[in-house]
């Protein structure tokens, strides 16, 4: 089976940026003049790295290419594909170039803001497809990984045969 692509938002997955505060195990950082801190954990980038053995990760965020000039050392994973989205972007604007991108193979897209335009595309789509939400207050943990690796598993899997009637 082709390898699923797993596409990664930032802002809301990474960076917990509706937190009143910054979250246990985050660290923050000042990456843009006049603009909040971004906030970070380190277990993200051991993450994404773990996830990178089965799945071929990409950025599929508004930073575009500053995902890997900023985020990427930070987090100490190597430099991503990047999906390039328009600027300014509305979420929903993400649905065509990730439905290009993950033509015809699995798909895992990681975000904090699912639009229905993305529900829509997930759910029209031919090939396994999974839209993990993450708490943009949160951000992305242990569990939500959890849950892509074993989606990513069950695809190699064969189907089970039918109970006996």
């Amino acid at each position: 089976m082709t390898r699923p692509l797993l596409l990664l938002d930032v802002d809301g997955v990474l960076n917990p940026f509706a937190a009143a505060r910054c979250p246990p195990g985050f660290d923050e950082y000042a990456m843009f003049d006049d603009e909040e801190p971004v906030r970070l954990c380190p277990e993200h980038g051991r993450w994404i790295s773990e996830l990178g053995r089965l799945c071929d990760v990409a950025w599929a965020t508004g930073w575009n290419d500053n995902a890997n000039r900023l985020l990427a050392p930070v987090l100490g994973i190597p430099p991503l594909p990047v999906l390039a989205m328009p600027a300014p972007f509305q979420p929903r604007d993400k649905v065509p170039v990730i439905a290009a991108a993950a033509a015809g193979r699995p798909a895992v897209w990681i975000d904090d803001a699912h639009t229905p335009e993305a529900l829509d595309w997930a759910g029209g789509r031919r090939e396994p497809t999974l839209l993990v939400a993450i708490d943009p207050a949160i951000g992305l943990g242990r569990t939500a990984v959890d849950e892509v690796l074993r989606w990513v598993t069950e695809l190699d899997r064969p189907p089970r045969p039918a109970p006996p009637a």
